[in-house]
C-alpha cells in the first residue's frame, strides 16, 4: 500500500500543475475525525459528561481510553470504548444510513471489548470467585435526519418480535438537535461535543453536494465550523492532522475496491476456464457418446443385410436339393438349422 501510494504521489508530482490533481477525501472521513476527536481527554471528558451530566466527580484521569485499533478493515472494532468508573461506555461508528443491524455490530463489539478487558486485568472466568465486570453503555450516533427514528433500539423488538429470549441487547441513539441543523446560523456556542460532531458531519454533506470529493470541500467544512465554533479550538490545534485525515492521495477504500475488482475479475475468468473446460469435456463426450450411436447402428444394419444374404443363399441351396439343412446352417455363419428349416417352409409353401 505505502509503494503503491508514493508511486502515485510521484506521478502527480511529475503532471504539469494544470494537470495535477489534489487529494480527495477519504470514504471514512467522518468515522477517522469521529475516532481522532475524541482521542484527546478533555474532548472525551466532554462526550462523558454530555452523557452523565450528573457525575461532577469525573475528570480527564478518571477515564479510560480502551478503544480496539483497525487493525484490519472488514475486523471487527469499535470506534470508540472507554472505562468511566464502574461503566463501560461503546460508541458504534457514526453513521448517516440507518440500519437496525447496528445492534448486532454493537454486540460484536461489545463481546470484543469485555475479551481485551478480561485478558488485561488477567480475570479467570474459571474460577468460583465472581469478576468484576464494567456495567456496559451502549451508543450509536446517527448523524442523519432523526425523522420517527426511535430514542433507543433493540435487538429483541428488532429481530425477535419482541419476544423473550437468552439475550437482550439495547442501544441508546443520538441524534443531532433539529434545531441546530441551519448550517447557515452563526455560533453554535450552545452545543455540546455530540452535537458539535454532528453539526460537523451536516457542514461536510453539504459541502460535499457542493464541491464533490476535491480539496474545496475540506477547506470550506474546516472554515464553516471555526466561524460557528463547532469543535473550533479542535480544528485549530488539529487542522493540518484534520486535514490529512480527511484528504488522501489514494485512500484505503479505492485500494480495497481495486483489490475487489481485481478478484471478481480473476474469480470470473477462472469460472470462464472451467466452464470452457466443462463444455469441451461435455462436447468431447458427447461426441464419443454419438460416434458410438452411429457404430452401433452400423453393426446392427450390417447384421441385418449379412442374414438377408444369408438367408438368399440358404434359398438357393435349398432349391437344388444336393444339401441337407445341417450342411446349409455349416455352411452360412448367422444361421441356425432352425432359421434354415423355417426359409425351408417358407418355399414349401410357396410352391
Amino acid at each position: 500500500m505505502k509503494d503503491l501510494s508514493q508511486s502515485v504521489q510521484k506521478r502527480n508530482q511529475e503532471e504539469t500543475p494544470k494537470e495535477k490533481k489534489i487529494p480527495i477525501p477519504k470514504h471514512t472521513i467522518k468515522d477517522s475525525v469521529f475516532t481522532s476527536l475524541f482521542q484527546e481527554k478533555r474532548y472525551l471528558l466532554e462526550l462523558y459528561r454530555t452523557l452523565h451530566p450528573e457525575d461532577k466527580k469525573a475528570t480527564e484521569d478518571s477515564l479510560r481510553n480502551i478503544t480496539m485499533k483497525n487493525v484490519l478493515t472488514d475486523g471487527i472494532y469499535n470506534d470508540l470504548g472507554f472505562l468511566a468508573g464502574d461503566r463501560l461506555l461503546i460508541l458504534v461508528e457514526a453513521q448517516t444510513t440507518w440500519t437496525v443491524n447496528i445492534i448486532l455490530r454493537a454486540l460484536l463489539y461489545l463481546a470484543q471489548t469485555y475479551q481485551d478487558y478480561f485478558n488485561r486485568e488477567k480475570a479467570d472466568l474459571y474460577r468460583s470467585k465472581k469478576v468484576k465486570v464494567p456495567k456496559p453503555e451502549l451508543y450509536v450516533i446517527y448523524t442523519g435526519r432523526r425523522g420517527n427514528r426511535p430514542e433507543r433500539i433493540s435487538l429483541t423488538e428488532e429481530f425477535f418480535r419482541g419476544e423473550e429470549c437468552a439475550l437482550e441487547v439495547t442501544i441508546k441513539v443520538l441524534y443531532g438537535d433539529p434545531a441546530w441543523e441551519d448550517t447557515t446560523t452563526n455560533d453554535k456556542t450552545e452545543l455540546d461535543i455530540i452535537q458539535q460532531y454532528i453539526f460537523f458531519t451536516k457542514v461536510y454533506n453539504e459541502q460535499l453536494v457542493k464541491y464533490k470529493r476535491t480539496k474545496k470541500t475540506i477547506t470550506e467544512t474546516i472554515r464553516i465550523c471555526k466561524e460557528q465554533n463547532v469543535l473550533k479550538e479542535y480544528l485549530e490545534s488539529r487542522e493540518k492532522e484534520v486535514v490529512d485525515i480527511m484528504s488522501t492521495l489514494f485512500d484505503e477504500e479505492r485500494i480495497l475496491q481495486i483489490h475487489i475488482e481485481n478478484r471478481v475479475k480473476e474469480a470470473a475468468e477462472r469460472a470462464a476456464r472451467k466452464a470452457a473446460k466443462a463444455a469441451a469435456k461435455a462436447a468431447a463426450k458427447k461426441a464419443a457418446k454419438e460416434v458410438e450411436e452411429v457404430k452401433e447402428e452400423a453393426r446392427i444394419e450390417a447384421k441385418i443385410e449379412a442374414k438377408k444374404e444369408a438367408e438368399e443363399a440358404a434359398k438357393k441351396m435349398l432349391k437344388t436339393g444336393k444339401l441337407t439343412i445341417e450342411e446349409i446352417a455349416d455352411c452360412l455363419t448367422g444361421l441356425s438349422a432352425e432359421d434354415v428349416e423355417r426359409i425351408k417352409e417358407k418355399l414349401e409353401q410357396k410352391v
